[in-house]
Protein backbone atom coordinates (compact mmCIF):
# COMPACT_ATOMS: atom_id res chain seq x y z
CA UNK A 1 0.00 0.00 0.00
CA UNK A 2 1.27 3.46 -0.89
CA UNK A 3 1.47 5.78 2.15
CA UNK A 4 -1.68 7.85 2.60
CA UNK A 5 -0.96 11.49 1.82
CA UNK A 6 -1.69 14.35 4.23
CA UNK A 7 -5.26 15.52 3.71
CA UNK A 8 -6.61 11.96 3.73
CA UNK A 9 -9.40 11.12 6.15
CA UNK A 10 -8.97 8.53 8.88
CA UNK A 11 -11.89 6.93 10.72
CA UNK A 12 -11.80 5.99 14.39
CA UNK A 13 -14.31 3.71 16.12
CA UNK A 14 -14.63 5.14 19.63
CA UNK A 15 -14.72 8.68 20.96
CA UNK A 16 -13.00 8.41 24.35
CA UNK A 17 -9.64 9.71 25.48
CA UNK A 18 -7.59 7.33 23.35
CA UNK A 19 -9.53 8.37 20.25
CA UNK A 20 -9.03 11.99 21.25
CA UNK A 21 -5.25 11.64 21.49
CA UNK A 22 -5.13 9.63 18.27
CA UNK A 23 -7.10 12.37 16.52
CA UNK A 24 -4.76 15.05 17.84
CA UNK A 25 -1.74 13.09 16.62
CA UNK A 26 -3.35 12.57 13.20
CA UNK A 27 -4.07 16.28 12.94
CA UNK A 28 -0.39 17.10 13.53
CA UNK A 29 0.45 14.91 10.54
CA UNK A 30 -2.11 16.66 8.33
CA UNK A 31 -4.89 14.06 8.38
CA UNK A 32 -8.59 14.67 8.85
CA UNK A 33 -10.41 12.44 11.35
CA UNK A 34 -14.02 11.25 11.61
CA UNK A 35 -15.20 9.57 14.83
CA UNK A 36 -17.96 7.00 15.16
CA UNK A 37 -19.35 6.91 18.70
CA UNK A 38 -22.86 6.63 20.18
CA UNK A 39 -22.21 9.47 22.65
CA UNK A 40 -22.87 12.96 21.31
CA UNK A 41 -20.12 15.53 21.82
CA UNK A 42 -17.57 12.84 22.70
CA UNK A 43 -14.05 13.81 23.85
CA UNK A 44 -12.62 12.66 20.52
CA UNK A 45 -15.43 14.13 18.45
CA UNK A 46 -14.75 17.60 19.81
CA UNK A 47 -11.19 17.64 18.41
CA UNK A 48 -11.98 15.98 15.08
CA UNK A 49 -13.35 17.07 11.73
CA UNK A 50 -16.63 15.34 12.48
CA UNK A 51 -18.47 12.66 14.40
CA UNK A 52 -21.05 10.11 13.34
CA UNK A 53 -23.37 9.60 16.32
CA UNK A 54 -24.55 6.01 16.08
CA UNK A 55 -24.14 2.58 17.61
CA UNK A 56 -20.97 0.70 16.65
CA UNK A 57 -23.00 -1.95 14.86
CA UNK A 58 -25.20 0.46 12.90
CA UNK A 59 -24.82 -0.68 9.26
CA UNK A 60 -25.60 2.73 7.76
CA UNK A 61 -23.09 4.48 10.01
CA UNK A 62 -20.44 1.88 9.27
CA UNK A 63 -21.07 2.29 5.55
CA UNK A 64 -20.64 6.06 5.78
CA UNK A 65 -17.47 5.72 7.86
CA UNK A 66 -15.96 3.20 5.44
CA UNK A 67 -16.78 5.30 2.37
CA UNK A 68 -15.48 8.48 3.99
CA UNK A 69 -12.22 7.12 5.37
CA UNK A 70 -9.03 6.08 3.60
CA UNK A 71 -8.24 3.91 6.66
CA UNK A 72 -10.17 2.98 9.80
CA UNK A 73 -8.92 2.05 13.27
CA UNK A 74 -10.42 1.68 16.76
CA UNK A 75 -9.57 3.02 20.19
CA UNK A 76 -10.74 0.16 22.40
CA UNK A 77 -11.16 -3.58 22.03
CA UNK A 78 -14.84 -3.82 22.96
CA UNK A 79 -15.92 -2.57 19.56
CA UNK A 80 -17.93 -5.45 18.01
CA UNK A 81 -15.62 -7.63 15.93
CA UNK A 82 -18.50 -8.03 13.46
CA UNK A 83 -18.43 -4.27 12.83
CA UNK A 84 -14.74 -4.38 11.95
CA UNK A 85 -15.37 -7.38 9.69
CA UNK A 86 -18.23 -5.52 8.01
CA UNK A 87 -15.98 -2.54 7.33
CA UNK A 88 -13.27 -4.78 5.88
CA UNK A 89 -15.75 -6.71 3.73
CA UNK A 90 -17.05 -3.38 2.43
CA UNK A 91 -13.59 -2.49 1.18
CA UNK A 92 -12.42 -0.28 4.03
CA UNK A 93 -8.76 -0.49 4.99
CA UNK A 94 -9.02 -1.50 8.67
CA UNK A 95 -6.06 -1.72 11.03
CA UNK A 96 -5.53 -3.57 13.27
CA UNK A 97 -7.53 -6.27 11.52
CA UNK A 98 -10.50 -8.35 12.72
CA UNK A 99 -8.25 -11.24 13.85
CA UNK A 100 -6.43 -9.14 16.45
CA UNK A 101 -9.70 -7.77 17.77
CA UNK A 102 -11.37 -11.17 18.00
CA UNK A 103 -8.40 -12.71 19.82
CA UNK A 104 -8.24 -9.89 22.35
CA UNK A 105 -11.98 -9.97 23.05
CA UNK A 106 -11.97 -13.51 24.44
CA UNK A 107 -9.53 -14.24 27.25
CA UNK A 108 -9.41 -17.98 26.55
CA UNK A 109 -8.72 -17.39 22.85
CA UNK A 110 -6.15 -14.75 23.79
CA UNK A 111 -4.18 -17.01 26.11
CA UNK A 112 -4.41 -19.91 23.67
CA UNK A 113 -3.00 -17.72 20.90
CA UNK A 114 -0.25 -16.29 23.11
CA UNK A 115 1.04 -19.68 24.18
CA UNK A 116 0.84 -20.84 20.59
CA UNK A 117 3.34 -18.16 19.47
CA UNK A 118 5.67 -18.73 22.42
CA UNK A 119 4.46 -15.81 24.56
CA UNK A 120 3.93 -17.82 27.74
CA UNK A 121 1.10 -17.03 30.16
CA UNK A 122 0.00 -18.40 33.52
CA UNK A 123 -1.80 -21.74 33.46
CA UNK A 124 -5.52 -21.35 32.84
CA UNK A 125 -8.78 -23.29 32.58
CA UNK A 126 -11.94 -22.33 30.64
CA UNK A 127 -14.96 -22.15 32.94
CA UNK A 128 -18.55 -22.58 31.77
CA UNK A 129 -20.12 -23.88 34.96
CA UNK A 130 -19.62 -24.14 38.71
CA UNK A 131 -18.37 -27.71 38.21
CA UNK A 132 -15.74 -26.39 35.77
CA UNK A 133 -14.68 -23.83 38.36
CA UNK A 134 -14.32 -26.43 41.11
CA UNK A 135 -12.31 -28.70 38.82
CA UNK A 136 -10.14 -25.75 37.81
CA UNK A 137 -9.42 -24.80 41.40
CA UNK A 138 -8.38 -28.39 42.11
CA UNK A 139 -6.02 -28.33 39.13
CA UNK A 140 -4.55 -24.82 39.51
CA UNK A 141 -4.68 -24.47 43.27
CA UNK A 142 -5.82 -21.49 45.30
CA UNK A 143 -5.96 -18.60 45.20
CA UNK A 144 -6.85 -18.35 41.51
CA UNK A 145 -8.31 -15.45 39.56
CA UNK A 146 -11.71 -15.88 37.94
CA UNK A 147 -12.42 -13.50 35.04
CA UNK A 148 -15.25 -13.20 32.56
CA UNK A 149 -14.13 -14.41 29.12
CA UNK A 150 -15.36 -11.25 27.46
CA UNK A 151 -15.43 -7.57 28.40
CA UNK A 152 -14.31 -6.25 31.76
CA UNK A 153 -11.36 -3.93 32.27
CA UNK A 154 -9.70 -1.93 35.04
CA UNK A 155 -10.43 -4.69 37.54
CA UNK A 156 -14.07 -5.19 36.50
CA UNK A 157 -15.49 -8.65 35.81
CA UNK A 158 -13.01 -10.53 37.96
CA UNK A 159 -12.67 -11.91 41.46
CA UNK A 160 -10.17 -13.99 43.43
CA UNK A 161 -11.34 -17.47 44.37
CA UNK A 162 -9.32 -18.06 47.52
CA UNK A 163 -10.71 -21.48 48.38
CA UNK A 164 -13.04 -24.14 46.98
CA UNK A 165 -15.62 -23.01 49.54
CA UNK A 166 -15.68 -19.59 47.85
CA UNK A 167 -16.31 -21.06 44.40
CA UNK A 168 -20.08 -20.62 44.36
CA UNK A 169 -19.83 -17.03 45.60
CA UNK A 170 -17.16 -16.22 43.00
CA UNK A 171 -19.22 -17.80 40.21
CA UNK A 172 -22.24 -15.76 41.27
CA UNK A 173 -20.15 -12.54 41.55
CA UNK A 174 -19.24 -12.60 37.85
CA UNK A 175 -22.83 -13.25 36.83
CA UNK A 176 -22.36 -16.98 36.11
CA UNK A 177 -21.02 -16.07 32.69
CA UNK A 178 -18.43 -17.92 30.56
CA UNK A 179 -15.11 -17.30 32.25
CA UNK A 180 -11.47 -18.17 32.57
CA UNK A 181 -9.68 -19.28 35.73
CA UNK A 182 -6.06 -18.16 35.92
CA UNK A 183 -3.37 -19.52 38.20
CA UNK A 184 -1.73 -17.04 40.52
CA UNK A 185 1.53 -15.65 39.16
CA UNK A 186 4.40 -15.34 41.62
CA UNK A 187 5.75 -12.13 40.11
CA UNK A 188 7.85 -9.32 41.54
CA UNK A 189 6.37 -6.47 39.50
CA UNK A 190 4.29 -5.70 36.43
CA UNK A 191 6.04 -4.44 33.32
CA UNK A 192 4.59 -3.44 29.98
CA UNK A 193 5.90 -3.01 26.49
CA UNK A 194 4.42 -0.85 23.76
CA UNK A 195 5.27 -1.99 20.24
CA UNK A 196 4.21 -1.19 16.70
CA UNK A 197 4.23 -3.00 13.38
CA UNK A 198 3.98 -1.23 10.04
CA UNK A 199 2.22 -2.33 6.89
CA UNK A 200 5.57 -3.52 5.51
CA UNK A 201 6.20 -5.70 8.58
CA UNK A 202 8.76 -3.42 10.20
CA UNK A 203 8.72 -3.31 14.01
CA UNK A 204 9.32 -0.53 16.52
CA UNK A 205 9.48 -1.29 20.25
CA UNK A 206 9.53 1.27 23.07
CA UNK A 207 11.50 0.86 26.30
CA UNK A 208 9.66 -1.06 29.00
CA UNK A 209 7.50 0.62 31.64
CA UNK A 210 6.99 -0.45 35.27
CA UNK A 211 3.39 -0.21 36.47
CA UNK A 212 1.56 0.11 39.78
CA UNK A 213 -2.18 -0.31 40.25
CA UNK A 214 -4.71 0.96 42.77
CA UNK A 215 -8.08 -0.75 43.12
CA UNK A 216 -7.54 -2.66 39.88
CA UNK A 217 -6.87 0.53 37.91
CA UNK A 218 -3.47 1.61 36.60
CA UNK A 219 -2.14 4.42 38.75
CA UNK A 220 1.45 5.01 37.61
CA UNK A 221 3.89 3.95 34.93
CA UNK A 222 7.60 4.73 35.23
CA UNK A 223 9.64 4.48 32.03
CA UNK A 224 12.15 3.55 30.92
CA UNK A 225 11.96 0.85 33.59
CA UNK A 226 15.11 -0.40 35.25
CA UNK A 227 15.57 -3.82 33.64
CA UNK A 228 18.51 -6.01 32.71
CA UNK A 229 19.43 -6.80 29.12
CA UNK A 230 17.97 -10.33 29.33
CA UNK A 231 14.57 -9.05 30.42
CA UNK A 232 14.50 -6.35 27.75
CA UNK A 233 15.48 -8.83 25.06
CA UNK A 234 12.77 -11.28 26.13
CA UNK A 235 10.11 -8.54 26.19
CA UNK A 236 11.00 -7.47 22.66
CA UNK A 237 10.91 -11.09 21.48
CA UNK A 238 7.44 -11.50 23.00
CA UNK A 239 6.19 -8.35 21.30
CA UNK A 240 7.57 -9.47 17.94
CA UNK A 241 5.99 -12.92 18.23
CA UNK A 242 2.58 -11.42 18.98
CA UNK A 243 2.71 -8.76 16.27
CA UNK A 244 3.88 -11.17 13.60
CA UNK A 245 1.47 -13.88 14.73
CA UNK A 246 -1.48 -11.53 14.27
CA UNK A 247 -0.10 -9.99 11.05
CA UNK A 248 -0.69 -6.82 13.02
CA UNK A 249 -0.67 -3.21 11.84
CA UNK A 250 -0.60 -0.47 14.47
CA UNK A 251 0.39 -0.09 18.11
CA UNK A 252 -0.11 -2.91 20.62
CA UNK A 253 0.19 -2.91 24.42
CA UNK A 254 1.49 -6.00 26.22
CA UNK A 255 1.24 -6.35 30.01
CA UNK A 256 3.90 -8.60 31.53
CA UNK A 257 4.56 -10.31 34.86
CA UNK A 258 8.24 -10.10 35.78
CA UNK A 259 9.30 -13.31 37.54
CA UNK A 260 12.97 -12.30 37.69
CA UNK A 261 16.00 -13.66 35.89
CA UNK A 262 14.68 -12.57 32.51
CA UNK A 263 11.55 -14.73 32.81
CA UNK A 264 8.34 -12.99 31.77
CA UNK A 265 4.73 -14.11 31.53
CA UNK A 266 2.17 -12.26 29.43
CA UNK A 267 -0.79 -11.05 31.47
CA UNK A 268 -2.84 -9.67 28.59
CA UNK A 269 -2.61 -7.75 25.35
CA UNK A 270 -4.47 -4.68 24.10
CA UNK A 271 -4.80 -4.25 20.31
CA UNK A 272 -4.57 -0.47 20.49
CA UNK A 273 -2.66 2.38 22.05
CA UNK A 274 -2.40 1.75 25.78
CA UNK A 275 -2.55 3.61 29.08
CA UNK A 276 0.94 2.36 30.00
CA UNK A 277 2.27 4.05 26.86
CA UNK A 278 1.11 7.58 27.75
CA UNK A 279 4.61 8.33 29.04
CA UNK A 280 5.83 8.37 25.44
CA UNK A 281 4.02 11.67 24.84
CA UNK A 282 6.72 13.49 26.79
CA UNK A 283 9.50 10.91 26.82
CA UNK A 284 9.95 10.14 23.12
CA UNK A 285 10.21 12.06 19.85
CA UNK A 286 7.45 9.90 18.32
CA UNK A 287 4.80 8.96 20.88
CA UNK A 288 2.53 5.92 20.71
CA UNK A 289 -0.36 7.90 19.21
CA UNK A 290 1.65 9.28 16.30
CA UNK A 291 3.21 5.83 15.88
CA UNK A 292 -0.21 4.24 15.50
CA UNK A 293 -1.27 6.82 12.91
CA UNK A 294 1.99 6.31 11.01
CA UNK A 295 1.45 2.55 10.96
CA UNK A 296 -2.15 2.53 9.78
CA UNK A 297 -1.40 5.20 7.16
CA UNK A 298 1.53 3.22 5.76
CA UNK A 299 4.13 5.79 6.79
CA UNK A 300 7.60 4.86 8.09
CA UNK A 301 7.57 4.11 11.81
CA UNK A 302 9.11 6.74 14.07
CA UNK A 303 11.95 6.45 16.59
CA UNK A 304 11.18 4.80 19.93
CA UNK A 305 14.24 5.72 22.01
CA UNK A 306 13.55 7.68 25.19
CA UNK A 307 15.00 11.17 25.63
CA UNK A 308 13.65 11.56 29.18
CA UNK A 309 12.57 9.48 32.17
CA UNK A 310 8.85 9.87 32.81
CA UNK A 311 6.50 9.01 35.66
CA UNK A 312 2.97 8.91 34.30
CA UNK A 313 0.16 9.22 36.85
CA UNK A 314 -3.51 8.74 36.00
CA UNK A 315 -5.91 11.37 37.34
CA UNK A 316 -8.97 9.47 38.55
CA UNK A 317 -12.29 11.05 39.44
CA UNK A 318 -12.02 14.35 41.28
CA UNK A 319 -8.20 14.20 41.21
CA UNK A 320 -8.62 16.19 38.00
CA UNK A 321 -9.46 19.17 40.20
CA UNK A 322 -5.74 19.38 40.98
CA UNK A 323 -5.16 20.75 37.46
CA UNK A 324 -4.24 24.23 38.68
CA UNK A 325 -1.53 22.97 41.05
CA UNK A 326 -0.21 20.37 38.61
CA UNK A 327 -0.06 22.79 35.68
CA UNK A 328 2.11 25.13 37.75
CA UNK A 329 4.87 22.55 38.30
CA UNK A 330 7.78 23.00 35.85
CA UNK A 331 8.49 19.26 35.54
CA UNK A 332 4.86 18.29 34.88
CA UNK A 333 3.03 17.93 31.57
CA UNK A 334 -0.74 17.83 32.02
CA UNK A 335 -3.01 15.92 29.61
CA UNK A 336 -6.77 16.31 30.21
CA UNK A 337 -9.44 14.36 28.35
CA UNK A 338 -12.30 16.86 28.26
CA UNK A 339 -14.77 14.61 30.06
CA UNK A 340 -17.69 16.44 31.65
CA UNK A 341 -18.35 14.26 34.70
CA UNK A 342 -15.67 13.24 37.20
CA UNK A 343 -17.00 9.93 38.52
CA UNK A 344 -15.02 7.95 41.13
CA UNK A 345 -12.34 5.86 39.43
CA UNK A 346 -12.99 7.40 36.01
CA UNK A 347 -9.89 8.35 34.03
CA UNK A 348 -10.11 12.12 33.60
CA UNK A 349 -6.56 12.80 32.49
CA UNK A 350 -2.94 12.03 33.27
CA UNK A 351 0.18 13.92 34.19
CA UNK A 352 3.72 13.14 33.09
CA UNK A 353 6.53 14.10 35.44
CA UNK A 354 9.57 14.50 33.20
CA UNK A 355 13.16 14.04 34.37
CA UNK A 356 16.42 13.99 32.41
CA UNK A 357 17.82 10.54 31.67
Amino acid sequence: MAPLPPGSTLGILGGGQLGRMLSQAASRLGFNVVILDPEENSPAGRVSQGQIVAAYDNPTALGVLGQTSAAVTFEFENVPAASVERLAEGGALVAPGPKALAVAQDRVDEKTFLNGVGATTVDFVPVDSLDDLLAGLERLGTPALLKTRREGYDGKGQIWARSAKMAADAWHAIGERPAILEARADFTRELSVIAARGRDGTLAVYPLGENTHKGGVLKTTVAPATVDAKTEKRAKAIAKAILDGLDYVGVLGVELFDLGGGKLLVNEIAPRVHNTGHWTQDGCVCDQFEQHIRAIAGWPLGPTNAHARVEMTNLLGDEVEQWKTLSAKPDMRLHLYGKAEARPGRKMGHVNRVKPL
